[in-house]
């Protein structure tokens, strides 16, 4: 039953949970974190850690995501990013972080979004994200896109072309049923079944949406969008949000309810927000995840090409920016990514080491691999 509380005469509202307020039970068996698998697979393609890059230019560059792909997990290269729109992205991200280091110093905000609208109103390229796909390509990894519902018709046929392998469609929230008088929609049950290639949607936050997505065909749908504290700022601006440890089990539960209906048809649940330390990735595949779609966490390496700044896509919006660049850590404080991702850590707060913890998180619960996991007991914080 749901649990709802009264917040007025005649209005009620129901009561959800973040990754902060539920924890994870301990079976009565354990067992040897050497015997446990992180592996993770959609469609095809199979990969070591059940890890997505969140598509920001701040942590993901072609490098990087051939970094992270020999590492075992997927990078999104944004091909409506700087890659897309400068010939040389490089140069763009160094006016950042100049712009950055004669701002506010330490934690506080710096007034860079008006600096990163500018660099995006720069047009898009085919040529430019072209290559750099095929340089993702070229090193033998799984090549993954992201493209706004927006731009999505006209610019997939291209990515495709450059050997695009999983099109992440992906926008602040997603729908199925999008109303406009402007212009035609995009059909995302057509647009789906006219690719060959997996396709994750989102962001969703409810149980009725995930299931209208996973009908479309998509391959897997994202839950959140990227909020990552002191960063995104959706909540400030349209007032939207759904706390996520309660939206990824809505969203695990229509995955449930779409595989019953299709007799058997599986469709992946990523979790992207509100995950900042290891022990709220196990948290997020506690709850049901498949995987997690990490963004502020990865900004710690000292190959992000962010050098320490960190955004969402959502910053670089022409009218309604939603995302904060935020300096997120000094550059004595950067790690090796291989060290960020697998340890060993010499800090213990959870933000080094993420899947090594998952690793130790499900040995330590008897779980032996992430569906596993996905059945371990869950309390609430009074």
């Amino acid at each position: 039953m749901r649990d709802l509380v009264e917040i007025g005469m005649g209005r009620t509202a129901r009561r959800a949970f973040g990754l902060d307020e539920v924890e994870i039970v301990p079976s009565r068996r354990t067992r040897s974190s050497k015997d446990v698998s992180t592996a993770w697979q959609i469609d095809a393609y199979r990969f070591d850690i059940p890890l997505i890059t969140h598509p920001t230019d701040a942590i993901v560059s072609p490098a990087a995501a051939i970094a992270i792909g020999e590492l075992g997990g997927l990078g999104v290269i944004n091909a409506e990013g700087l890659w897309a729109r400068h010939p040389n992205a490089d140069d763009a991200l160094t006016r950042l972080v100049d712009a950055a280091g004669s701002g506010p110093s330490g934690d506080e905000e710096v007034p860079l979004v008006p600096l990163l609208q500018e660099l995006h109103a720069a047009p898009i390229r085919i040529d430019l994200i072209t290559e750099a796909i095929k340089q993702v390509s070229a090193a033998g990894v799984t090549v993954a896109a992201r493209v706004s519902p927006q731009r999505a018709a006209e610019l997939t046929p291209a990515l495709l072309a450059a050997g695009v392998e999983i099109l992440v469609l992906q926008g602040t929230i997603v729908s199925a049923e999008h109303v406009t008088r402007d212009a035609e929609p995009l059909n995302l049950k057509s647009f789906i079944a006219d690719l060959d290639v997996p396709v994750i949607v989102g962001g969703v936050h409810d149980y009725r949406t995930t299931m209208h997505l996973m009908r479309t065909g998509a391959a897997g749908v994202i839950v959140g969008y990227g909020s990552d504290y002191h960063v995104t700022t959706t909540g400030d601006v349209l007032g939207i949000g759904v706390p996520m440890a309660t939206a990824i089990v809505d969203a695990a539960a229509a995955r449930r309810d779409y595989l019953d209906e299709t007799g058997g048809r599986y469709v992946h649940v990523i979790a992207d927000g509100g995950v900042q330390t290891s022990g709220d990735i196990a948290k997020s595949i506690a709850c049901g995840a498949d995987a997690v779609m990490l963004g502020a966490p990865l900004a710690r390496a000292a190959s992000a090409p962010g050098r320490g700044l960190y955004w969402t896509t959502a910053a670089a919006h022409p009218s309604l920016p939603r995302s904060q660049v935020v300096p997120m850590i000094p550059d004595d404080y950067q790690v090796d990514l291989r060290t960020l991702l697998f340890g060993p850590s010499n800090t213990a707060d959870g933000e080094i080491n993420l899947f090594g913890a998952l690793r130790r998180a499900m040995a330590k619960t008897g779980y032996s691999d992430v569906k596993e996991f996905q059945k371990v007991g869950l309390t609430v914080r009074a």
